[in-house]
């Protein structure tokens, strides 16, 4: 299943990101929870320097269109978002009348199980079809799985950054410090290194 497929960093494309819970199991089932996600996706897209394009957050899954970051790259971003999310979950197990901080929520260091599928998918988006394409995926994902009516509804997803211009949880579009793209060459599946990395798509649309 994984023969023949490369991963395409430093090529100042756009990444195409969708991971899932564990048996597709909802953990982000709660609203509380999708805020936490939120807010540690927006201090580690602060901390690694990346550009959100667009992000959806779903109860079972989430995708983000997202920028290399400028500290690391796409496998370290995904690794640092879904292994503070596990520990924050497998140390508290939120409900919806808990409010917490993220201090309060990422505390120890024991490794966290069952949260996550393991890996991610990673598509490249290199044109502007492309982008709109997958943005509109995302925009319309809530909708098309019956859990509101309209895109704007669905409080997790960057489609009211769009519409009405509001900031949320994570910060769309936004870039704080001059972006420097790193050009790596592409990795074969099975070299030493690429455990750590996504999966993508061997050829890029």
């Amino acid at each position: 299943m994984t023969q023949g497929l490369h991963r395409f960093y430093g090529h100042n494309d756009l990444h195409y990101i969708t991971c899932s819970c564990h048996d597709r199991r909802p953990h982000l089932g709660t609203a509380l929870r999708r805020d936490l996600f939120l807010e540690i996706l927006e201090e580690t897209r602060r901390k690694y320097r990346f550009v959100v394009h667009g992000y959806v957050i779903m109860p079972e899954h989430f995708h983000l269109l997202i920028t290399e970051p400028d500290i690391g790259d796409p496998s370290l971003v995904m690794k640092v978002v879904k292994h503070r999310f596990a520990c924050a979950c497998r140390t508290f197990p939120l409900g919806e009348g808990r409010s917490l901080t993220i201090a309060d929520h990422v505390t120890g260091s024991h490794a966290p199980r069952h949260v996550w599928q393991p890996r991610f998918y990673d598509f490249n988006v290199w044109t502007e079809h492309k982008r709109i394409e997958k943005l509109r995926y995302i925009h319309r994902n809530p909708v098309n799985r019956g859990l509101v009516a309209e895109p704007e509804q669905w409080r997790w997803s960057s489609f009211r950054s769009y519409l009405y211009g509001e900031p949320g949880l994570v910060r769309v579009n936004f870039q704080e410090w001059p972006l420097e793209i790193k050009r790596r060459r592409p990795v074969r599946w099975g070299e030493a290194e690429c455990d750590a990395l996504p999966l993508i798509r061997k050829v890029r649309e």
